[in-house]
């Protein structure tokens, strides 16, 4: 194998493109040079690591890298499987520049070691969104028409929706293509709006991508053994499936995947109706989560999904099967989390329209299903009126006697009203500028905080993120990077200044993966053989793990945290401070001292909190030399 990264450089403004080569002496994967190439360009970046093509079950992830609209600081999002197709290119990674001056698709392609075709074509992407399957699933079905017959084998398509023209939260959908038909496994880069980055800064709305080429990638599954029963006492395959148990089947749950397993452990820890249920009693969530959730919503998930064992993979062969189905459905906890509950919504169908709406109108559904259930709350309470919305009604949020299937389906239909409201600009929507810009100018207009219902991680002046479906402290942590899991979101109480700590602690974890392009569904092995394996590969462990200390300090010099600008992120805090006193019994002293700050004044305990985080944030991951 070549010790050095290669790079396509595009300018989306001309079509004209070049090669370079960056040695693994300084970038060992797609997050360091990633990042590099942003910064030194504002490119935005597409790359796999270097076991893409391997044995290692999870190596084919897609990472991307590039500044974020929605959070307005540099970001990291990946995609399952979409790495395993563009290695077919002979390259390591594609850095976008320039702006086409009408959106267009970027087509790549490579025959039999020939160099790589690229064509930057126009198209009429607004009304192709329109059209068939509508929005991004449209986009898909045009791209592959127009280009699919070019390649000889499989290609793989990348595509935007109007969510990425019309807002700062618009993801990048692909699916794997097998036979020469698309299928219905959506994967996503959501997080951070680098779907919005791709149309709006580069004017591309599409890639296509695929080709011929063979890399000499490590497939010796002796040797992979040889180093898994050295370290494990079991062989590759084995361990994989040990530590993939969630994502396929959990036989301690009777259910499989991240929305299997986690609402069947949820207990009384329901996040629901734009986090109303933490101020509910513990007796209160348990019923509603018995009823609504487990007797119904997860019911019909098991029945439909994991009884009829309707799986699937990201486009790479995989023992997790993690993506579970429901006909075109793709069934994940945390969209069908915010799409779900969090927006009253308790049933499948209801879910499945909502969920299917917003992902063909190309948004990051975590970031969609926060901003549409705190638009929801915002009705519900009076403080904004469905025509300043452009809506037909309000919210069934009533909690006693909600009719779980007609009430789920009204809220759907709002939920879907909402999308199109925010996309047309209607009444006083707009939110190219973001949610938190936008509330922030039409809260002093009406002299109430907006956003003290809204529960996000500011950054910098104008920078957002919905938070990950978890009420823990984590999620909301002063992190370079938030939305994704570069924070500890463990239930347990840790005093902030280990919390802190410890998330900087999991994003050195984290980085490890995405910086070798590896799914962090096999993080049980994969964190900690694979830098074994770079060792015993190329004889680069120590450089590779000192990279990831550098990594992990470069990011955290350029945070630009904000303290909690919404009452919502006190009383997510507060209240999951008195959870853990009141039904965890949780005897630390030092739960009961935080307890009687918040006690005394929350604001003011809430501040310190925070302030703790980022102190242990700030020691673990300065660079001393």
């Amino acid at each position: 194998m070549d010790l050095f990264q290669r790079v396509l450089l595009v300018d989306a403004a001309n079509g004209f493109y070049k090669t370079r080569k960056y040695g693994l002496d300084r970038y060992f994967g797609p997050v360091d040079l990633g990042i590099h190439l942003a910064k030194t360009y504002r490119s935005l970046n597409f790359g796999v690591g270097i076991f893409a093509g391997s044995i290692f079950p999870g190596s084919n992830r897609m990472v991307l890298t590039g500044f974020s609209p929605c959070w307005q600081g540099y970001y990291i999002s990946s995609m399952g499987g979409a790495g395993l197709v563009f290695d077919n290119l002979g390259i390591n990674m594609l850095s976008l520049v320039g702006k086409a001056p009408l959106p267009s698709v970027l087509y790549l392609n490579r025959n039999h070691g020939e160099e790589i075709e690229v064509e930057v074509v126009p198209v009429a992407v607004e009304s192709i969104w329109k059209q068939g399957r509508t929005g991004a699933y449209a986009l898909t079905d045009r791209v592959f028409e127009m280009f699919g017959g070019r390649y000889q084998n499989d290609p793989r398509i990348l595509v935007t929706g109007p969510a990425a023209m019309h807002t700062d939260m618009g993801g990048i959908l692909s699916v794997p293509i097998t036979k020469g038909r698309i299928t219905p496994v959506d994967t996503w880069a959501g997080r951070g709006g680098l779907g919005s980055a791709l149309l709006q800064n580069h004017g591309i709305v599409a890639i296509i991508y695929g080709g011929t080429q063979v890399d000499e990638d490590f497939r010796d599954r002796k040797v992979a053994d040889e180093w898994f029963q050295n370290k494990y006492r079991q062989r590759l395959a084995q361990k994989d499936l040990e530590v993939t148990t969630k994502y396929r089947y959990d036989e301690k749950f009777n259910t499989g995947g991240t929305f299997g397993v986690n609402y069947a452990g949820m207990g009384g820890k329901l996040l629901a109706f734009n986090y109303r249920s933490i101020h509910w009693t513990e007796p209160e969530r348990q019923a509603l989560q018995q009823s609504l959730v487990v007797e119904h919503y997860l019911r019909q998930f098991n029945e439909e999904t994991i009884q009829t064992k309707q799986q699937a993979t990201c486009g790479e062969p995989c023992a997790a099967l993690c993506k579970k189905m429901h006909g075109t459905y793709k069934k994940d906890y945390e969209p069908y989390q915010t799409l779900g509950p969090l927006c009253g919504i308790f049933d499948q169908r209801a879910a499945e329209q909502l969920n299917h709406h917003g992902d063909a109108m190309g948004f990051d559904a975590i970031s969609l299903g926060g901003v549409l259930a705190w638009l929801m709350d915002l009705l519900d309470a009076g403080l904004l009126k469905p025509e300043e919305l452009g809506v037909s009604r309000l919210p069934h949020w009533e909690v006693a006697g909600f009719d779980v299937v007609g009430d789920s389906r009204h809220n759907a239909e709002l939920g879907c009203e909402l999308i199109d409201a925010i996309l047309e600009r209607r009444g006083i929507l707009d939110f190219r500028e973001g949610v938190r810009k936008w509330s922030r100018i039409h809260s002093r207009a009406r002299g109430t905080a907006l956003h003290d219902r809204l529960v996000y991680t500011a950054f910098g002046r104008r920078g957002w993120m919905v938070p990950n479906q978890y009420w823990v402290p984590g999620v909301l942590a002063p992190m370079a990077i938030m939305g994704k899991y570069y924070m500890l979101y463990s239930y347990d109480f840790v005093p902030p200044r280990t919390l802190g700590r410890m998330c900087a602690e999991r994003m050195k974890k984290e980085l490890i993966l995405d910086n070798l392009g590896v799914c962090r569904f096999h993080r049980g092995w994969a964190e900690e053989m694979l830098p074994e394996v770079l060792g015993s590969l190329y004889g680069n462990r120590e450089p590779f793990l000192r990279a990831i200390e550098v990594l992990a300090s470069r990011l955290h010099s350029g945070n630009s945290p904000i303290f909690w600008e919404s009452r919502a992120n006190i009383d997510y805090l507060h209240t999951f401070l008195k959870r853990k006193r009141e039904v965890d019994q949780v005897a630390d002293p030092r739960l009961l001292e935080w307890l009687e700050k918040f006690d005394q004044d929350a604001v003011e305990a809430a501040r310190d909190f925070w302030y703790e985080t980022l102190k242990g944030i700030d020691e673990s991951l300065r660079e001393f030399f």
